[in-house]
């Protein structure tokens, strides 16, 4: 039973880094024109991957102060229903934030580091 649940968590975890990375692909698709500009009036990598990345980095954390509460609540459900009671400690809360917030921030700065070192006239030559 572990060795599936094991397996079926590490792919849904891969599951939702494709979408991340495809949500980071549209948006840097989008804002082609705009990273270009940037690195023309000189912004660097780092700048340009921070400010895509700030983004993504916002929505992990409002998602995982939504999920707090909603986790706490059910693992305490589940475990009420054993006849030895353990207890949940903040520190599991902690170590899966900052996994998840690592794996996102990978995954989104993957792809913006492709786009950062890019040549900013292939992005601006349409106009």
């Amino acid at each position: 039973m572990s060795t599936a649940f094991s397996i079926f968590a590490g792919l849904a975890i891969f599951i939702a880094c494709l979408g991340l990375f495809a949500l980071a692909s549209f948006m840097t698709e989008q804002r082609k024109k705009e990273i270009g500009i940037r690195k023309v009036l000189g912004a660097s990598v780092r700048g340009v991957v921070g400010m895509l990345s700030k983004e993504f980095s916002r929505l992990v954390l409002l998602s995982f102060l939504l999920a707090i509460p909603i986790g706490w609540w059910g693992i305490s459900q589940w475990l009420n229903s054993y006849n030895y009671k353990v207890d949940i400690g903040w520190e599991m809360f902690i170590i899966a934030g900052l996994s998840a917030f690592g794996i996102a921030w990978i995954t989104v700065a993957s792809h913006s580091v492709k786009v950062a070192i890019s040549n900013p006239v292939n992005s601006l030559k349409s106009e």
